[in-house]
């Protein structure tokens, strides 16, 4: 195994350790109901209106809470937040948008942080979303890795993303019961979103996507691992908040807390309920020798292919709908070749894609760059357009 998966590989023939959940909300709405295995993917367990917002003006907000599916197959309830502004009309455009979440505990749902002051948090995104909101689309806001917070687990993402949609269509006063339906995504919320369109020809069938968009897909978390190898990172904080939460998804296949050290133990009880700015700080400047207890290289194919299956480069599904993936061909985050090869295996399977490099060094400013022609194309797909492709 490469060293870069060190402290993603539990050790051979050690006790299973126990992964550390965050704390449970406390709000019995937020609760996992007795009957959750007698739902189907996508049944609506409960909605709630949520008190307005100055931040968006004449929008309603309802949060759906419904029932999903983990990486194992086992029934889970998860959460939607539906941004509907007062121009939206009867059966108009749904976009599914999922955010950036790089966090381990509740404090960093969506759902909560509307309504928090944290800086650390989403609701700097907000005028970005109104100008959504203006163009009288509804906005579905998914807490896209799951209850336990498992970063990381991006198939998780994409199952939620679309039993979010799902859902959302059943809410009748949210009308959006005909919408077309765009989906769209950055970095993490970018591998969300397009896991989800990877797996809705077999996980939902059923809901016509009119296009998926992303962007800064991490499209191969074994090669991300294996490039940050041993070495100090500034923003390995995010890479431990990730073996954490695969963790959590994957306890009997991904024991990560029995190859922490004291120091690391001390880490993971730090970040176990932290969002961005706080698991950065955790991990800034830091490596695997930091936390891990041994150097030995350990070559545990069960830990292992717990990363593969998250590794969308290596899913053999093809997105039904069309594409638009935009990405900087020098972003120093995510392995490019990856993206690229994801594409032409896309194309090459028939897929329409329309992919678009961002000249910046950087991966956040290939966000910002890159939305506004993403937006364009998700507007061409809401009006039936054809969609381009430059396979």
């Amino acid at each position: 195994m490469a060293t870069g998966l060190v402290l993603v590989a539990s050790m051979a023939g050690a006790a299973v350790g126990t992964p550390l959940y965050p704390t449970p909300d406390p709000d019995p709405f937020y609760a996992t109901p007795a009957d959750i295995a007698d739902k189907k993917p996508g049944d609506v367990i409960a909605t709630r209106a949520m008190p307005p917002l100055m931040i968006f003006p004449d929008t309603t907000i309802t949060v759906v809470r419904f029932r999903s599916t983990n990486s194992e197959g086992r029934p889970i309830a998860a959460t939607t937040t539906v941004l509907t502004p007062k121009q939206h009309r009867r059966d108009g455009p749904l976009l599914s948008f999922q955010h950036i979440i790089n966090g381990l505990g509740a404090e960093c749902s969506v759902s909560r942080v509307l309504y928090t002051d944290n800086p650390d948090l989403i609701v700097r995104e907000a005028p970005g979303w109104n100008v959504l909101l203006s163009r009288g689309w509804s906005v579905a806001l998914p807490d896209h890795l799951g209850p336990n917070f498992a970063y990381g687990a991006a198939k998780l993402g994409g199952q939620i993303t679309l039993d979010g949609i799902r859902a959302v269509k059943q809410v009748a006063e949210l009308q959006v019961q005909q919408s077309p339906v765009g989906m769209v995504g950055y970095s993490g919320g970018g591998m969300a979103t397009a896991w989800a369109a990877a797996l809705q020809p077999k996980y939902a069938p059923e809901l016509d996507i009119a296009g998926a968009a992303m962007g800064g897909v991490p499209m191969n978390l074994v090669k991300m691992l294996e490039t940050l190898g041993l070495n100090s990172h500034p923003v390995f904080g995010l890479a431990l908040a990730a073996g954490l939460g695969l963790e959590r998804e994957y306890p009997d296949r991904f024991p990560l807390s029995d190859q922490l050290n004291e120091r690391g133990l001390a880490a993971r009880a730090q970040i176990a309920n932290s969002c961005t700015n706080d698991i950065l700080a955790t991990g800034a400047g830091r490596g695997a020798l930091d936390f891990a207890k041994t150097t030995s290289m350990i070559n545990d194919n069960t830990a292992r292919a717990v990363v593969e299956e998250n590794s969308l480069e290596l899913y053999d599904g093809v997105p039904k709908t069309p594409v638009f993936e935009w990405h900087s061909p020098i972003d120093g985050l995510i392995p490019i070749d990856s993206v690229v090869d994801t594409d032409k295996r896309w194309c090459a399977a028939g897929a329409k894609v329309q992919s678009d490099q961002i000249p910046v060094p950087d991966h956040l400013t290939a966000a910002v760059l890159g939305i506004p022609a993403a937006l364009s194309w998700l507007e061409a797909r809401f009006r039936g357009d054809a969609a381009p492709s430059n396979c």
